[in-house]
């Protein structure tokens, strides 16, 4: 009984898969060295033979500006916190100084007043960005 099953089984399978049509289907570009723009590489000269390299001596990209910044007295990243004085309008938003296309910002409430932390994708294409919680208005 069994048997018959499989044999009735294995003949419906192979009646589908004979009257299917076989595609071929990529999702790979092709890209040529020519396509990138000519973008600066920071890097250090290495590690001398016979000895591990320095963190500095290995660093490349940000993390080597960073350094670079660090021997002049500089900071690279700004890590203090925004300061609001007033809160942003429509008019006068609070700018957010960042280089992307966008940024995290946390309001926990414009001056005089508190709400719970809220988290704002600030976006340059917005233009201006509210809080949903107090209306303040950011601005990258």
């Amino acid at each position: 009984m069994f048997a018959a099953r499989r044999g009735l089984i294995k003949a419906s399978f192979a009646r589908v898969s004979a009257q299917r049509p076989v595609r071929s289907f990529t999702a790979a570009a092709v890209r040529f060295s020519s396509d990138h723009g000519n973008s600066e590489i920071l890097q250090g000269l290495g590690g001398k033979p016979g000895r591990v390299p320095t963190n500095f001596e290995q660093s490349t990209g940000d993390e080597r500006r960073e350094y670079l910044a660090a021997m002049e007295g500089k900071e690279y990243f700004d890590l203090n916190p925004l300061e609001l004085e007033t809160k942003g309008t429509r008019q006068n938003p609070t700018i957010v100084p960042s280089g992307a296309a966008w940024r995290l910002v946390g309001c926990n409430g414009a001056p005089g007043e508190a709400h719970e932390l809220m988290w704002i994708r600030v976006e340059r294409e917005h233009g201006i960005d509210r809080c949903p919680e107090c209306g303040n208005a950011f601005k990258l």
